[in-house]
């Protein structure tokens, strides 16, 4: 089975590596076809894409799916079909004086065949968007979604090939196996989603196909409370952005710097606003469940052990519900001042349960976050314009949301992407559609040139021209 798997890899790589070949520079009415088709598949099948998440996740806002998925894609293909034009077009580029009267021109060309690894967070959104940026540059795509949301799998794959012909998108399913095979087919461009730990090995299976990555990936995501900030406007945020898809989202807030002295008021705020968004919690379609039974039992292991090692550990179940052994929902858990060998600070927690960490100056948090690698977002929230660009210039993160959480992601006129061990490279908007082409430098000799000048056989004429180069640049 395996086998057969990968062998329609391969068929369908080499399908679409000779459609490209055939077909290497589609022009903006082709491209915005192929948009069009994607924002249908989008429009078309919404409560199909969110029953087949539901039942993936054992439990998953329909609302949040809507959302945090059809809404950010959909906005992403109209905004892609709005600027495609101006995107496509040949830009000038300055020639500097020596090669006058020549000229440059930038030429964004489609790379090939582009591969994209998406993660079973948000299954929607992190497989369409990045082949929205993909189709945008003229690429064709394969698509590897994760093993662990299987209905919406294939779902995707059924979907991809109702709009789509297999030489321009498909979707390839299957397990880790059919994952690492994915990884080292000859790409043009691979865009992973997911871990470090497999981005790094995502990394090595592309290097060896030279094929360049760009790898969107998490850990551990620090939202810091400046003493000026409003703590209850800070919690009503930090309570939404956290438990959102129950925490399972790579810019999540995975803990919180607060002053000194403040973690106990923080975590009561944190407690009421919680409760306001979700009153009752097992029985609640609002508050989506863990993804599976080990990324469960994952998270209760963190929390019973930073409760073994003397943490102060808050459970917030605001209608104090029992919970079932077959329920994956998790309680939203605030852990004051944990220790930090704890794997609750040492491991992205992609889940409900949120660190509380007190520091004593600004120049402690600063040092709090540069010590770790560097995170794929940072959230602040103060009104000390002082403070902030501290925070801004002294500390690295893939990207920042002040006061409030997440907002960044669904910026379109901004990239998005990691740093560091958060990843490398951006996408969204027209960043995407530039990691997805060869932005081409062109040179454009005029008959008027004097280049023939500098020639052999070199004598006082090349002299005087290279005198005169010299002064003028």
């Amino acid at each position: 089975m395996l086998q057969t798997r990968q062998d329609a890899l391969g068929e369908r790589f080499q399908l679409q590596r000779a459609a490209f070949e055939a077909q290497p520079f589609p022009d903006l009415g082709v491209r915005k076809d192929r948009l069009k088709r994607l924002l249908a598949l989008t429009e078309r099948h919404e409560a199909d894409i969110c029953a087949a998440i539901g039942a993936d996740f054992g439990g998953r806002s329909v609302h949040e799916t809507r959302l945090a998925e059809l809404f950010v894609v959909r906005a992403g293909i109209r905004h892609a079909l709005s600027h495609l034009k101006g995107w496509m077009r040949e830009r000038r580029v300055a020639t500097t004086m020596p090669f006058l009267p020549g000229r440059n021109r930038l030429v964004p060309q489609p790379l090939g065949v582009v591969g994209v690894v998406s993660p079973w967070n948000y299954p929607f959104q992190l497989a369409v968007a990045p082949v929205t940026a993909a189709l945008a540059a003229g690429n064709r795509v394969l698509v590897k979604p994760s093993e662990l949301t299987p209905a919406f799998s294939a779902l995707l794959a059924r979907l991809a090939g109702e709009h789509f012909a297999p030489d321009e998108l498909c979707v390839i399913t299957g397990d880790a196996e059919v994952g690492r095979a994915f990884v080292s087919m000859p790409f043009d461009h691979l865009l992973f989603t997911g871990s470090t730990a497999v981005g790094r090995q995502v990394a090595m299976a592309a290097a060896a196909n030279l094929t360049p990555v760009t790898l969107e990936l998490g850990g551990k995501s620090p939202a810091i409370l400046d003493p000026s900030c409003d703590l209850d406007a800070a919690a009503s945020s930090i309570a939404y952005g956290k438990l959102l898809n129950a925490g399972q989202t790579c810019i999540a807030p995975d803990y919180l710097l607060v002053p000194q002295g403040q973690a106990g008021t923080v975590a009561a705020k944190l407690a009421t606003a919680i409760a306001r968004l979700y009153p009752t919690l097992r029985d609640n379609p609002d508050y989506t469940a863990i993804v599976s039974d080990r990324h469960h039992q994952r998270l209760r292991e963190m929390i019973a052990e930073a409760r073994d090692a003397g943490a102060d550990v808050i459970e917030v179940n605001p209608a104090r519900e029992q919970f079932g052994s077959t329920s994956r929902k998790l309680p939203p858990t605030l852990v004051k001042n944990p220790g930090s060998n704890l794997r609750l600070m040492r491991e992205e927690i992609f889940g409900p349960v949120l660190p509380i960490v007190e520091y004593t100056t600004l120049d402690d948090a600063i040092d709090h976050v540069n010590r770790a690698d560097r995170p794929l977002a940072l959230y602040w929230f103060g009104r000390d314009s002082g403070n902030r660009q501290r925070i801004l210039r002294e500390t690295v993160a893939g990207g920042v949301t002040i006061n409030d959480c997440m907002l960044h992601l669904v910026q379109e006129n901004q990239p998005f992407g990691g740093v560091g061990a958060s990843g490398m490279g951006a996408y969204h908007g027209e960043w995407g559609f530039r990691t997805f082409s060869k932005e081409k430098p062109v040179f454009l000799q005029s008959r008027l040139s004097a280049g023939g000048l500098l020639r052999p056989p070199y004598g006082k004429t090349f002299e005087r021209i290279f005198s005169l180069l010299r002064q003028i640049t």
